[in-house]
């Protein structure tokens, strides 16, 4: 069964040798250039994703609006994301042991914001690479790199692993 990786986490690209990817900080704040009319009532986040290339050739990158999708909240409600504030990567080389990231600004209502998937399709050399799926939540606070797991990350990805099996048995019954 696939299960999502827990933000923090990298996650290798079987499509492109030695491209990673990890979704990371993410905590609430409003965003550098002010608020969105359109975000009216809701909360402000943002959320990192880091694409790393470890491979031994440059890889032009991709992660435009439309390939990260944020939802919110036990329902997956979709999270308003402001264009305006959000960097992008846009056609950027990224070349062997370097990285390249963008910070997405998003919204939603603040008692849905202790649950957030965050899904990403990166595109490296004209080619799509597989959607992969971040869980996270603000307010939940992702392990430091190389640092042993936390009792908050197990026990998100536990609940996590416990539902997509409960609905895969839904699913057959």
């Amino acid at each position: 069964m696939y299960e999502p990786n827990v933000v923090g986490d990298w996650q290798e690209y079987d499509e492109q040798a030695g491209l990673r990817v990890r979704v990371h900080r993410l905590e609430a704040g409003e965003p550098p250039r002010g608020r969105d009319d359109a975000a009216e009532g809701l909360s402000y986040f943002s959320v990192r994703v880091t694409v790393e290339n470890r491979g031994d050739r440059p890889l032009c990158i991709h992660l435009e609006d439309g390939q990260i999708d944020v939802r919110t909240g036990p329902d997956g409600e979709s999270a308003f994301i402001d264009w305006r504030n959000s960097q992008f990567i846009e056609g950027f080389d990224v070349h062997p042991l370097r990285r390249a990231t963008a910070v997405l600004y998003a919204a939603g209502p603040e008692a849905s914001l202790g649950q957030v998937d965050v899904q990403v399709q990166l595109r490296a050399d004209e080619e799509w690479a597989g959607r992969r799926l971040w869980t996270g939540g603000v307010g939940v606070h992702e392990g430091t790199v190389g640092a042993p797991v936390g009792a908050c990350r197990d026990t998100l990805a536990q609940q996590v692993s416990v539902f997509l099996q409960e609905q895969a048995e839904e699913g057959t019954s």
